[in-house]
């Protein structure tokens, strides 16, 4: 494996170390982006490194305290730039993020794109197989519906990952 991408890992670790899941146990943190990496690169083929580093660092922006600039600095102006098409502004409210990700979804970079629908099919897979703690079945029902719809706009980009999507989104909960 190649160093920068351990880095990566070693990055997203340090800066998820205090953090869990939702799911009822409360699963460290770090085994999402470990996730994202791995559906992009065992379960679609893609080796592009600046993507896989993209999914492991995905959410340090948006869920630590990791700045743009750190991310240059560690990772370079390519990288920090896939994961801030992919951050959410957390200074809005949780229903403009939502229907921002589905508007924006169609204009990001295709890298963007990859670890997004990654991003998705982890997601759903783990709210049908171990959900956040305290989630109603319409609650559910609602993730997968608008993960959905952001997806939409993400098609074209890559067809194995669309599928994985769509396989993920048919265990939808009844």
């Amino acid at each position: 494996m190649n160093n920068r991408i351990i880095a990566a890992i070693a990055f997203a670790a340090h800066k998820h170390r205090d953090q869990r899941r939702k799911d009822e146990a409360a699963s460290p943190y770090i085994n999402h982006p470990i996730a994202l990496a791995n559906v992009l690169t065992n379960e679609a083929g893609i080796d592009d490194e600046a993507v896989l580093i993209g999914a492991i660092l995905h959410d340090t922006v948006e869920d630590t305290e990791t700045t743009e600039q750190e991310l240059v600095e560690a990772f370079g102006r390519t990288i920090a730039d896939i994961v801030l098409e992919v951050t959410d502004d957390k200074n809005l409210p949780a229903a403009d993020r939502k229907r921002l990700q589905i508007e924006h979804a169609a204009t990001i970079s295709r890298p963007a794109k990859l670890v997004k629908l990654a991003d998705k099919i982890c997601n759903l897979r783990d709210i049908a197989h171990s959900p956040p703690a305290g989630w109603s079945l319409q609650r559910k029902q609602e993730y997968f519906d608008w993960a959905k719809a952001v997806v939409d706009n993400l098609r074209g980009a890559h067809p194995q990952l669309e599928r994985l999507f769509d396989l993920a989104y048919a265990a939808r909960p009844q």
